[in-house]
């Protein structure tokens, strides 16, 4: 009786410990759930989700064929057509040492701006990761695909002053493709970035180029309602073989008064090898101005010129190569938050008949609806 009494202890005494180290491992289970949640949530946290889209209408006088604007314009494209300029999606993704952004994008602007990149490319507004260097600096290491740090200007229309994009932003690089290394100081008034990059707006570099690109920028908040930034490019455009170094200077202005009044004079400039071996130069001026009538409405007037004569960026196959004056004046309603209305007049002219018809001016009126949630 003893020794039965005995054993059946054992036997419980046993059972209890399996169940202690079942429920020790079922809890150790449920913690480490708990904690891949709880890292998953703040991981979650650090990432922001962000949504942009562009429908336009355009209807250009000179009615071009093929309902597409002139080959120097690259967004807001299309002539007498109901159409989406640019969609984004995007993730950004932040925290005290690392950094990440994936934006994936549809419209106009990749078909016609990107029509030279592998199909993959076509897709990616945006596509980096850094790490920062070191923790008490902002010093940035970043590497992938970034919008360029060339000029006031993106494919975003939201984020600019005016409906359509200058001339000068058209033709200069929109995005890039390397590695880059920043800094922005303890005051936060002066920004500085070094790039080393695939090319001048090139996402996969193209055969028999293999000249290094590079890229400078700073950018300085002189005061509070006025900022001087300076941004160029070094590199090559051309076959190895044809030994030819492009150098483009970009510089601007910008002031915002208030609530009220906004300039921004910006200045391109831009050398490279032409087909007769020697260099030549193209350059290009721009002056914007802004006015907010109240909280929802603003106007805004542009003036500018390109001078490309011999063709290195825009070809027209006239005797004077590229040589035009552009006129804008646009005027927005903010409808609701993130929601905004453009209205735009647009007047080239050119020194050469180069448009439709054999004619040197022409004109488009642009309206547009933007919605973007950061």
């Amino acid at each position: 009786m003893h020794n039965t009494l005995l054993c059946t202890f054992e036997t419980g005494i046993s059972a209890v410990k399996i169940m202690f180290h079942k429920s020790t491992f079922l809890i150790l289970i449920i913690s480490l759930m708990g904690f891949k949640l709880s890292a998953q949530r703040d991981t979650m946290s650090k990432i922001n989700f962000s949504v942009y889209g562009d429908v336009y209408y355009s209807y250009d006088f000179s009615e071009p064929y093929g309902n597409e604007k002139p080959a120097f314009i690259y967004n807001h494209k299309r002539h007498n057509e109901v159409n989406a300029n640019l969609l984004i999606l995007k993730a950004a993704y932040k925290d005290t040492i690392t950094r990440g952004n994936l934006a994936l994008m549809a419209g106009n602007y990749p078909q016609y701006n990107l029509s030279h990149e592998p199909l993959w490319a076509s897709f990616i507004y945006e596509a980096n990761v850094g790490v920062k260097l070191n923790k008490r600096r902002q010093l940035w290491l970043d590497a992938g695909i970034f919008p360029s740090h060339i000029g006031f200007e993106s494919a975003i229309s939201a984020d600019c002053w005016t409906l359509t994009r200058s001339i000068l932003a058209e033709n200069s690089p929109y995005y890039e493709a390397g590695i880059r290394l920043s800094n922005t100081n303890k005051n936060e008034n002066f920004y500085w970035a070094l790039m080393a990059l695939n090319g001048w707006q090139t996402i996969q570099r193209p055969p028999g180029i293999n000249t290094p690109s590079f890229g400078l920028q700073l950018n300085y908040k002189i005061k509070e309602k006025l900022t001087l930034n300076y941004s160029n490019f070094v590199g090559s455009t051309q076959p190895d073989s044809n030994k030819a170094i492009r150098t483009f200077h970009n510089l601007y202005l910008q002031y915002e008064s208030g609530n009220k009044w906004g300039a921004i004079a910006g200045f391109d400039i831009g050398s490279d090898k032409i087909a007769n071996g020697t260099y030549s130069t193209w350059y290009s001026p721009v002056v914007i101005v802004r006015y907010a009538v109240n909280k929802k409405i603003k106007a805004a007037i542009r003036g500018e010129y390109y001078y490309d004569k011999n063709q290195i960026i825009i070809t027209t196959q006239t005797a004077n190569g590229f040589q035009v004056m552009g006129y804008s004046a646009n005027l927005d309603f903010n409808i609701t938050e993130g929601v905004l209305f453009r209205i735009e007049g647009k007047l080239y002219h050119s020194k050469d008949p180069i448009f439709k018809n054999n004619t040197s001016n022409n004109f488009a009126l642009t309206s547009s609806l933007t919605y973007k949630i950061d």
